[in-house]
């Protein structure tokens, strides 16, 4: 797979890193978030349906993002031609949503929630180019073993549990809870590499 250059509009370096693993030339966008930390829910979306709507409204923000600096920069301004990717992680534990923990009581909260459970992971991935939305989902079940309370507060003033969806990094120090995954590891760290290979395989195909 030959990979064009594309924007990445997502701050995450775990996901600029598995770009990189990729191979796929990229530039990183900084696109002004919305207010608050995670996209609000719908008032009745289903967990899956927010996931997909969360990752194309950044597409779409950063889209529009990229056009304003375009026609408000002279020559270098970004290219309106070049592919958009962006991405949304949630956790999904008993049909409610895990987002990001507002602080270390709201990690605790979250992790003694997941101890010896298991829970869904949904990655969604949208690329954006020429008037056209390629999407794609992973899911990964993982299950955590039974945690203590002092395996919790380590691992939350460790800091690690911030900026997470679902207050953990499989990648990093909470790598040691996960009993069981099935499913996309690099969807849990936030950038499923297979499912983002496929719709990078379609930017060559002659409908986009």
């Amino acid at each position: 797979m030959k990979s064009l250059p594309i924007y990445l509009a997502s701050a995450s370096p775990r996901r600029h890193e598995l770009l990189l693993q990729m191979g796929v030339p990229h530039q990183v966008l900084a696109v002004p978030a919305p207010d608050g930390e995670d996209e609000p829910q719908l008032p009745g979306e289903a967990p899956e349906v927010y996931v997909r709507r969360t990752a194309r409204d950044k597409a779409i923000r950063a889209r529009e993002w990229v056009a304003r600096q375009h026609r408000a920069l002279e020559a270098g301004a970004l290219s309106l031609s070049t592919p958009i990717l962006s991405a949304d992680t949630t956790v999904i534990l008993g049909g409610d949503i895990l987002g990001k923990p507002l602080d270390i009581e709201d990690a605790r909260t979250m992790l003694q929630r997941l101890s010896g459970r298991t829970h869904a992971v949904h990655t969604a991935i949208v690329i954006a180019h020429a008037g056209v939305l390629l999407e794609d989902v992973s899911i990964t079940e993982v299950r955590f073993k039974a945690l203590t309370a002092s395996e919790i507060d380590s691992y939350c003033h460790s800091g690690e549990p911030l900026g997470k969806a679902g207050a953990y990094g499989i990648q990093g120090k909470a790598g040691r809870f996960v009993a069981y995954i099935s499913g996309s590891y690099t969807g849990v760290m936030g950038l499923p590499l297979y499912e983002t290979g496929r719709l990078l395989d379609q930017l060559s195909s002659p409908k986009v």
